[in-house]
């Protein structure tokens, strides 16, 4: 795909958006990046941009720019019935995500991740499990460097590891995945999506370009995903984490605490459940569905054994921040809905002391209080969505509302005994207070660090 001397917009300027508008830059472009925030609010990636010739709109999206594109690139954070996206489709202008430019620009193979919750854990474990098997493995796309980012240097040898968001999925055309993974689908981001029903359209994107020879990597608990992964093209290798195997035809399934996969009427072992070092039954799901995916991408099964025994987990993923006074403190911000703080609980036992809220995106915080209950739980309530996580749960557990995440920390500094669980699983997105759930696991975990260096100066811990 050419580029030099096009005329292209870039719409938003955070990660993807800069590394979008550089990578066009470079290759010849003429590039304008817009973004709704003022000059001032831009981070220093972004104004760097004009060293490289790029023209920066700051403070609104001007119709013009727009009508005279012919090419639009669309970071994840801009709503595709934006306006001015209308006004350059009018004008006879391409528009995509950035995750669609860097398709048609990568050489090498593909592998996509999607679902509700388990995208980042799965597509790390994916590219250390790659690389274990001597691939030229490259991670990215919605955690990490953005997919357009990772293009340069690539080779058909190269695999990409990718985790794909609703919001990319739903600005794509021809990007096909050779394996793509969808692990399952609960309510989300219902404030971007209108209904159900067009989230799960996105996220079906995912299988659109696939074809014969490509597999389709699904979990069959899931009757949405299920349902949606039949009406591809691609080849089929359902996943079971709980219940039987599937009788028969291709699968990857557990046994015995045993992950195994059947191919082509031939089962391998792929790793034990004592090799996997994460917390909880979902996340060796999620290395079930990595190990699946690196082996139909040619990895040997040693060396996807090794691979998994050697995962350590993600940041801000059901992460082990300290022990103190016999109190474990955990950081999940990257549970950024109802479903994955269910799925944050239920991988621990005894008393759990959660930090739930942010700004609300949807989903019914009720259903975390069954698995509340069962651990005797005690909620932490912070942010724009504490009255509705109050309203929600203080009928059914204790719930304190906090006025900031470090007041939620000293609560549970204070409540929390030996052998019980401090858990950050907001269920909600974390704008109202941070600019992503990065800086607020970071920022959990410095409060908790800082309150293990207090106690050791009072030689409490």
């Amino acid at each position: 795909m050419a580029l030099e001397g096009m005329s292209v917009v870039v719409v938003g300027l955070a990660r993807s958006g800069v590394a979008a508008a550089e990578f066009l830059s470079r290759r010849g472009a003429s590039v304008v990046a817009t973004d709704l925030k003022a000059e001032g609010e831009l981070p220093e990636e972004a104004l760097s941009l004009r060293d490289l010739g790029v023209r920066l709109e700051a403070g609104g999206h001007r119709p013009s720019t727009f009508a005279g594109a012919s090419m639009v690139v669309v970071s994840p954070g801009v709503p595709w019935d934006l306006p001015e996206l209308e006004t350059a489709r009018a004008a006879g202008a391409e528009v995509m995500a950035e995750v669609e430019l860097a398709f048609r620009h990568l050489r090498g193979r593909l592998a996509a991740v999607t679902g509700t919750k388990g995208k980042s854990t799965t597509t790390a474990a994916l590219g250390a499990v790659l690389r274990e098997a001597g691939f030229d493995a490259r991670v990215g796309g919605n955690i990490g460097a953005p997919l357009i980012g990772l293009v340069e240097g690539s080779t058909e040898a190269t695999v990409f590891a990718v985790e794909v968001s609703s919001f990319q999925l739903e600005g794509t055309t021809r990007f096909h995945p050779q394996v793509a993974v969808w692990l399952n689908l609960s309510p989300d981001h219902l404030d971007r999506h209108p209904t159900l029903e067009t989230y799960v359209a996105a996220k079906a994107r995912v299988f659109a370009r696939q074809e014969e020879a490509d597999w389709a990597v699904v979990n069959a608990d899931d009757p949405v995903v299920l349902e949606q992964a039949r009406r591809a093209r691609a080849r089929l290798l359902p996943l079971r984490v709980t219940g039987e195997p599937l009788p028969e035809g291709d699968g990857a399934f557990f046994r015995d605490g045993d992950a195994w996969m059947r191919r082509d009427g031939r089962e391998e072992r792929l790793f034990a459940r004592t090799d996997v070092r994460v917390p909880g039954l979902h996340l060796a799901g999620d290395l079930l569905a990595a190990a699946a995916a690196a082996r139909l991408l040619g990895a040997r099964v040693d060396d996807v054994t090794r691979g998994v025994a050697a995962f350590g987990g993600v940041e801000h993923v059901i992460e082990h921040v300290e022990t103190i006074d016999g109190v474990a403190w955990y950081n999940d911000s990257k549970a950024t809905n109802v479903a994955a703080a269910v799925r944050s609980l239920e991988a621990f036992e005894g008393r759990v002391l959660v930090i739930l809220g942010g700004r609300y995106k949807g989903g019914d915080f009720g259903l975390l209080a069954p698995r509340l209950r069962a651990r005797a739980g005690r909620v932490l309530a912070i942010g724009e969505a504490r009255e509705r996580v109050v309203a929600a749960l203080a009928d059914e557990v204790p719930v304190d509302s906090c006025d900031s995440l470090r007041a939620a920390v000293e609560r549970a500094r204070a409540l929390a005994g030996p052998g019980d669980t401090v858990l950050l699983a907001p269920a909600c997105s974390s704008f109202d207070m941070y600019t992503d759930y990065a800086e607020r696991g970071r920022t959990f975990k410095s409060e908790v660090r800082r309150v293990a260096e207090e106690g050791e100066r009072r030689g409490d811990v």
